[in-house]
């Protein structure tokens, strides 16, 4: 009985720590980022100036990353608002009007698509995505463009993302218990009426869970959305325009920081406000699920 106890009691110890770990180290990442960036608070480095000036001049020491922050977030809501309803609908389908052989045979396809290098998609893009932009989307709606651009990140961003937020869904449906689907249809709801007023609203926590986890791997990702999006330095008013996100530039810099004063801790400090900005969207999504859980 003792052995069993002491077993028991360094299991429970055991885990205690790697509970521990996991939670120390976002806790950690900040602290590391803050302290990198440091330096650049000087007295002509504000934070309101770093965040919302466009003045991007590192040799003259200048740092403004409010264009970088805007071609981050117009190229991952983009892609989000062209993603998300293509997944539920996908999710729904498959799930409760498919036959089981085609749901058998998509899960192995969505999982070579979350599996593929981002690389690949960027090269996909621009041979596709790009001239598609170019050539036909902006002067269908009278915009010249050379392709490179918000929307064709955008465009990569939102392929790059169904696999992931599509198998997410499809588990939330999977779990969605098929007595209440009975239920609902044994009282006279039409299968669309079960699917919107039972499936849906039962699975609305997940749904959510899903778009937040989402939303914050778009806003990470890097080498396909770096490839077609231009990489400006300016603020895009259409998304026809070139960007600059956050992951890129400093994918782009980062070996270039030695030669620059100052570089280091402003690409540092770029890093620390992709952590707040996906930190912030989390506490929104966390904020939205804990409303659904309580309606």
């Amino acid at each position: 009985m003792t052995k069993r106890i002491l077993i028991d009691n360094i299991s429970s110890k055991w885990m205690l720590v790697c509970l521990s770990f996991f939670l120390l180290l976002p806790l950690a990442i900040g602290t590391g980022l803050v302290l990198k960036s440091s330096d650049l608070f000087t007295s002509h480095h504000s934070l309101s100036t770093l965040i919302f000036s466009a003045d991007w001049s590192p040799s003259e020491d200048k740092f403004g990353f409010w264009p970088f922050i805007l071609s981050s977030l117009w190229v991952t809501v983009i892609a989000l608002i062209i993603s998300m309803p293509l997944c539920l609908l996908a999710a729904i389908y498959l799930s409760q009007f498919a036959p089981k052989w085609l749901l058998e045979f998509m899960r192995p396809v969505i999982d070579i698509l979350a599996g593929i290098p981002s690389v690949v998609y960027g090269v996909w893009g621009v041979l596709v995505i790009v001239p598609l932009v170019g050539d036909v989307i902006a002067p269908f709606f009278n915009n010249e463009s050379l392709g490179y651009s918000i929307l064709a990140g955008a465009l990569v961003l939102a392929v790059m993302s169904i696999p992931y937020i599509l198998n997410m869904l499809l588990e939330v449906f999977r779990q969605v218990p098929v007595e209440l689907g009975e239920a609902s249809l044994s009282l006279g709801a039409t299968k669309w009426e079960t699917i919107k007023h039972v499936f849906i609203r039962k699975g609305a926590t997940g749904i959510l869970s899903a778009y937040g986890l989402g939303f914050s791997k778009a806003l990470g990702e890097t080498i396909a959305v770096m490839m077609v999006i231009g990489n400006v330095v300016q603020e895009p008013a259409s998304v026809f325009d070139a960007g600059y996100p956050l992951p890129a530039l400093i994918a782009n810099n980062y070996g270039e920081m030695m030669s620059i004063p100052s570089y280091d801790s402003a690409l540092m400090f770029g890093s620390l406000l992709l952590f707040v900005i996906i930190l912030a969207i989390n506490i929104v999504f966390r904020y939205l699920i804990y409303k659904s859980e309580e309606k």
